[in-house]
């Protein structure tokens, strides 16, 4: 598949995967939030780039997490699968079953959210357990449609994990949706684009590699990194809508 594409879009996919992997293992979630949207630029069918993603993850979560499975908070992982693999499920067959351009709108848009709460500093809270649980579901859903719940579920782990754990955690529930949703797309003869996935893996490695060393210093400048996220993903958003849209 990647033969198809020209010399110029070979060089913006090289870049994007470095970049979806630096995000990925600096923050410990958002490759796929900060990456799918560019990759739709080059090719705007999700169910092409969705398995390549799920691939790396599967792949970079196991390596992260091989020497680190005693810092995953499990009692509150498993309390809170019961609400998001059901919701995942859900998600992966919407992926499956709806129109191409309905999804590319979704994603678009799930994107222009996060990206407007990112560019103004607005976060979610929750003290109520029922809102808790409709972040969890709901980012669930996003999540096994398009790998883009992250920030939905984010929102309650931040708040019922401690810092130490949190990315390990969330490495971990990762790895489990991806995993439901590969194997999905396997019993629906889903083309997983393998081959290529695996051609694209030294290239993610890099900003994987980049992203773990820098992932403490991110921390530290969380706000100021979100916050130039966000503009330019508003951009990027509302120019991918117009093209859907009107183009």
């Amino acid at each position: 598949m990647l033969l198809d594409f020209t010399t110029t879009q070979l060089i913006f996919i090289a870049l994007i995967f470095i970049w979806s992997g630096f995000v990925r293992s600096g923050l410990g979630f958002g490759g796929a939030a900060l990456g799918l949207p560019l990759m739709l630029f080059v090719y705007d069918t999700p169910i092409f780039w969705l398995p390549i993603i799920g691939a790396h993850l599967l792949f970079f979560s196991a390596l992260t997490l091989r020497t680190r499975f005693k810092d995953v908070a499990w009692p509150y992982l498993l309390r809170s699968m019961v609400i998001i693999v059901p919701a995942a499920i859900a998600g992966v067959f919407g992926l499956i079953s709806l129109p191409n351009k309905v999804m590319v709108i979704f994603i678009y848009s799930v994107t222009l959210f996060y990206a407007l709460m990112w560019l103004f500093s607005i976060t979610i809270h929750s003290s109520n357990r029922w809102v808790d649980r409709f972040l969890l579901g709901a980012g669930g859903y996003i999540a096994g449609t398009s790998l883009t719940g992250a920030p939905l579920i984010v929102a309650v782990y931040m708040r019922n994990v401690v810092g130490p754990h949190l990315r390990n955690t969330l490495l971990v529930l990762w790895f489990v949706l991806v995993s439901i949703k590969m194997a999905t797309f396997a019993a629906f003869s889903v083309d997983l684009h393998l081959e290529t996935a695996l051609i694209l893996l030294p290239i993610a490695a890099i900003g994987h590699v980049v992203g773990l060393k820098a992932h403490d210093v991110i921390l530290k400048k969380d706000k100021i990194f979100k916050r130039l996220l966000g503009g330019v993903l508003v951009i990027i958003s509302m120019f991918g809508l117009w093209k859907i849209l009107y183009v």
